[in-house]
């Protein structure tokens, strides 16, 4: 399968690093340190038509397909990482279910403005009792007349202390899998953010545990049918290990030109560390995976774009980037030697930010267990 880019792919992917690199990478460090959500990358972003790429024109997004959405988290990444989660959980943990369950009411008036970037979006899956077992949440949604009641608690929730509304997915019923798929605006009474996390890396993308007290919640704001939250979870992941794989791509590419740049400087020995073989073996076996990592991930992006099921390409397409990328940022680091170690370089940063690439939206454990019913036919 041939995956030459368009001219389209290709000015998209121009458009995401121009910005990148005049705007996110001069204040990549500052945000890092300070922790604080970068309100005005999200703006840009928003203004880009980066938070909903592929969603239709007509519902606020860019209209384009998800190789662009891939490319733009990549490139948006290789910048900050932080940047690139924020956007692909606007895009593919909250627009791409509105856009696919959504009534038409709940994408005018939910979709849209997320899409626009002109409000921002949070998922609420995780509890602190379940994580790769998401069906063993107990967040619980009563049907109380016109509205819903949830109560619970939910964790790890990205871009939630600044998002307008959240996904959220409660206990419907007493079978393990009856559980529904909520619309939560964050105003709503009862809702409250419990605690920020302070997190190892992406740390410009904040991460929260949510409380929900009580919150009340129009009938209408449940997305999709009531005890298929499930599944809509699950599909919704499909599309998101995009995301995170194209994330951890970025991270990958953007160690291995820290790498190619740093080596070609440092002297050791009377020449160029680039000149021994250690380092160019390092250098290659990070490129080769670079490329790997790109077109397992723009392949289960182009099965997206096709329509077709690709929940084992999207499993195999992170849990290889994510793991390809932990080699390319330890090799970098290596490459830098005492220096990868401190913050005036930006390998350290890359270090930590990547390993969560591995743990979220599915840990390479659960990517495994999928991966091999597939090829097992169960």
């Amino acid at each position: 399968m041939d995956f030459g880019l368009t001219e389209t792919q290709e000015i998209a992917r121009k458009t995401v690093r121009d910005f990148a690199e005049q705007e996110i990478v001069p204040q990549s460090r500052a945000f890092d340190e300070s922790q604080q959500f970068p309100s005005a990358w999200a703006k840009k972003m928003g203004e880009l038509g980066l938070m909903g790429v592929f969603v239709p024109e007509k519902y606020g997004g860019s209209g384009l397909d998800t190789v662009c959405y891939a490319i733009t988290i990549e490139e948006l990444s290789r910048a900050d990482a932080s940047a690139g989660v924020i956007a692909a959980v606007c895009n593919g943990l909250v627009c791409e279910p509105l856009l696919r369950y959504g009534t038409e009411d709940q994408k005018r008036r939910y979709l849209e403005p997320v899409a626009r970037g002109e409000s921002i979006g949070a998922y609420a899956l995780t509890e602190p009792g379940s994580g790769s077992d998401a069906a063993a949440m107990r967040t619980t949604a009563k049907l109380d007349g016109r509205e819903w009641i949830l109560n619970g608690t939910k964790s790890f929730a990205t871009n939630a202390t600044v998002a307008q509304v959240v996904l959220a997915y409660a206990r419907t019923g007493p079978k393990k899998h009856d559980i529904s798929a909520f619309i939560v605006p964050t105003d709503a009474k009862g809702f409250s953010v419990l605690k920020k996390e302070d997190k190892m890396g992406i740390r410009a993308s904040d991460t929260a545990l949510l409380g929900f007290d009580d919150i009340r919640i129009p009938r209408d704001n449940l997305l999709g049918e009531m005890n298929k939250g499930f599944t809509i979870a699950m599909a919704t992941l499909d599309g998101g290990r995009i995301g995170i794989a194209a994330q951890a791509l970025g991270i990958a590419q953007r160690a291995l030109e820290e790498s190619l740049k740093y080596a070609r400087e440092r002297e050791a020995f009377g020449q160029k560390i680039a000149e021994f073989q250690a380092i160019q073996w390092k250098l290659a076996d990070m490129a080769t995976e670079i490329e790997a990592a790109r077109l397992l991930t723009y392949r289960a992006a182009h099965l997206e774009d096709l329509g077709r099921r690709h929940t084992y390409e999207s499993s195999v397409a992170k849990l290889f980037a994510s793991e390809a990328s932990h080699r390319a940022v330890d090799s970098a680091v290596q490459i830098h030697g005492g220096y990868g170690f401190i913050k005036d370089y930006v390998v350290e940063k890359l270090y930590r930010d990547q390993r969560v690439t591995e743990i979220y939206e599915g840990t390479s454990e659960i990517q495994r267990l999928v991966i091999a019913r597939a090829v097992l036919g169960k």
